[in-house]
């Protein structure tokens, strides 16, 4: 899965260019190549019907250029990331004019689509930013949190890095560099607006924001080498269910994080934020791993610096996958975690 031109032989090459040489489906490429984008944001931007829209995306589906998945009623498209044909089509990008009258206008209107996009985010987050400030004075601060993540993680690149419970994007964000390909999972269609704006405007484009159930992801198995899920165990009713999936997930060799709470006796959080588990032991962690046929690698207290009778503690758990890593998967160890609205 290298970054370069795949070798191709002359037919398939014609077969490429054919699908790809058409202005409206090159116009389609260049702004796919840039994000998530529905049949409406492209038909916006085009200002072309929906049924000649959705017939272009047709066939740059059926060439393996571009991909589509379903969030709901909504139908999302993006560029591919792997495949000899997507590599070809992103050389023929790399070489086209952005000030390209056509190519610029197109981008123009794409910039006020995600700003738009982003004010909607953000007059959602703006609702709900107290209940998560006051989560936040609960516990260790994130700052210390990400740190611990970031060392534990490791600087080796990995090729695709899964997100569970994705909530703001922030764990693709801060793992950006470490991923070929980045993809986060979410329920919330609410929180996966913030993700989608948090990405557009930090520039991220190698990652994408999935609609999904944490029990039935979306996605192929043995498909990552790292798994995160930040914060989102203790919503739901069977974690050690969410752990199985989520090792399902990973390819032989890949590894799991999770970051959740310590045990706990803050009752009221059941009712105002709707928590489900005071916190995990390490026991009950571990047997969850190793039911999954994860091996438990390490595991981290954060407790606050100022404890009080309020203060939580965040503990962070690395496991892996028994099976023999693949050779050559990636170019460094696999690893997996869930992450949520941080």
């Amino acid at each position: 899965m290298g970054n370069g031109v795949a070798k191709l032989g002359l037919e398939a090459i014609v077969e490429i260019l054919k699908s790809a040489g058409e202005p409206t489906r090159l116009r389609l490429l260049a702004l796919l190549a840039r994000g998530d984008l529905t049949v409406t944001d492209l038909t916006d931007i085009l200002g072309q019907s929906q049924p000649r829209i959705s017939r272009h995306l047709k066939l740059l589906t059926e060439a393996a250029l571009v991909e589509r998945y379903q969030e709901g009623a909504w139908a999302y498209f993006r560029l591919r990331h792997d495949g000899a044909a997507v590599s070809l089509a992103r050389h023929l990008l790399e070489s086209a004019d952005e000030a390209d009258p056509v190519l610029a206008r197109d981008a123009e209107r794409l910039v006020v689509l995600k700003k738009a996009r982003a004010e909607k985010a953000q007059a959602y987050f703006s609702r709900n930013a107290a209940e998560w400030d006051e989560l936040r004075r609960l516990h260790v601060s994130e700052a210390e949190v990400e740190a611990t993540l970031v060392r534990l993680i490791g600087e080796e690149p990995v090729d695709a890095f899964l997100d569970l419970g994705t909530g703001t994007g922030r764990i693709l964000q801060l793992f950006e560099g470490l991923y070929r390909r980045g993809v986060g999972v979410d329920a919330s269609r609410d929180m996966l607006a913030v993700a989608r704006s948090n990405l557009d405007r930090a520039g991220i484009t190698k990652a994408s924001i999935r609609h999904g159930d944490i029990f039935n992801l979306p996605l192929e198995r043995d498909e990552f080498d790292v798994v995160t899920i930040h914060q989102v165990l203790h919503f739901l009713d069977e974690p050690d269910a969410a752990i199985a999936e989520a090792a399902r997930m990973l390819r032989p060799g890949g590894r799991l994080v999770i970051i959740d709470l310590a045990p706990h006796t803050l009752e009221h959080l059941r009712d105002a934020h709707a928590h489900l588990r005071l916190g995990f032991s390490h026991q009950i962690v571990k047997d969850w791993l190793e039911q999954a046929a994860l091996a438990l690698e390490q595991t981290i207290d954060l407790a606050p610096a100022d404890p009080s009778a309020d203060a939580l503690t965040v503990t962070i758990w690395l496991a892996r996958d028994q099976r023999p890593a693949e050779k050559g998967a990636t170019g460094a160890e696999p690893l997996i975690a869930i992450g949520r609205r941080t």
